[in-house]
């Protein structure tokens, strides 16, 4: 299988240009900018206090995002709109949500068999309103960098093994600066979410399912069971009490760098890899795609 690229014209500069760790560098500098200009609109909502208002920032903050990176691919990578384009996006959306849903709620389930989790009260919905919120931006705005950008050109030049190997440590090693973040966390993420993400990015060669996972995991494990996200304590719900040893439980950085949803995820994870490798999904390095193009035309 080939990556979704466009041809370069025959010059030099645009031979530079088009290599993917240039288009990555020149993708940084992009989001960078879409960062400053979220936290504009972020400040600027954040006198309203939270709320509706939290969650049309969130909205705002997943727009621009998406625009620059729809203008990444058309200015920069000179190529149609693939990763967001809309047919199919609401059924391959809805299905990473019930997914992301459906993983993290059996996480759950085998913490509370060995007794790890209990419900001793709940809340009230608006308790909803900011985990909502922090679902839009961190499974819209994580999976354009770190999928969208990161993972697809790393792929492009190194092949799917390398691209899925060096984005899943990469999002686990940004998952340290999180509050009480360990190297066991890290592992975790890097593993369960890491190759998962990937995987389905990988067979769908789009964002929207991975972007519907991932918030959906993030939303259920906070919004739903009120289990700290990546680390910080998010208000759900279910008011839990959540006991035994950090391995069953995660300890104080959530379920996530549990045992039960490292082997839950990790695994769902290899199956859609393997799916995508009997799909023909997986892409062979650069030098070795021009080794057997060379070879074509001979």
């Amino acid at each position: 299988m080939e990556p979704t690229v466009a041809t370069p014209a025959p010059s030099l500069a645009m031979r530079v240009l088009h290599f993917p760790m240039t288009r990555l560098a020149i993708g940084i500098v992009a989001f960078a900018i879409a960062s400053i200009a979220s936290s504009f609109v972020a400040r600027a909502i954040d006198p309203l206090h939270g709320g509706w208002p939290q969650v049309a920032a969130a909205a705002v903050t997943a727009a621009i995002f998406i625009a620059i990176y729809l203008a990444f691919t058309t200015f920069v990578e000179r190529r149609g709109n693939v990763e967001f384009a809309l047919p199919g996006a609401l059924v391959e959306l809805a299905s990473g949500l019930a997914i992301g849903a459906v993983l993290f709620s059996s996480v759950v389930a085998v913490i509370w068999a060995f007794g790890g989790y209990q419900v001793v009260s709940t809340r009230g919905a608006e308790v909803l309103l900011p985990v909502v919120a922090l679902a839009i931006v961190s499974g819209t705005v994580e999976e354009i960098l770190l999928r969208g950008l990161f993972f697809r050109l790393i792929e492009e030049w190194l092949g799917s093994w390398a691209a899925l190997a060096l984005s899943a440590a990469l999002f686990g090693a940004l998952h340290l600066g999180n509050p009480n973040a360990s190297a066991l966390a890290a592992v975790a993420i890097a593993l369960e979410a890491g190759i998962m993400l990937a995987a389905i990015y990988m067979v769908t060669r789009r964002l929207w399912a991975a972007i519907g996972v991932h918030a959906a995991w993030n939303f259920t494990q906070g919004g739903i069971f009120g289990i700290a996200i990546s680390g910080g304590d998010t208000p759900g719900l279910l008011v839990p009490r959540i006991t035994g040893p950090d391995l069953l439980t995660g300890g104080a950085f959530g379920a996530e760098a549990s045992i039960p949803a490292m082997v839950i995820a990790t695994a769902f994870g290899i199956a859609v890899v393997a799916y995508a490798q009997r799909r023909g999904q997986v892409i062979a390095p650069l030098w070795v795609r021009r080794r057997h193009l060379a070879a074509a035309q001979s």
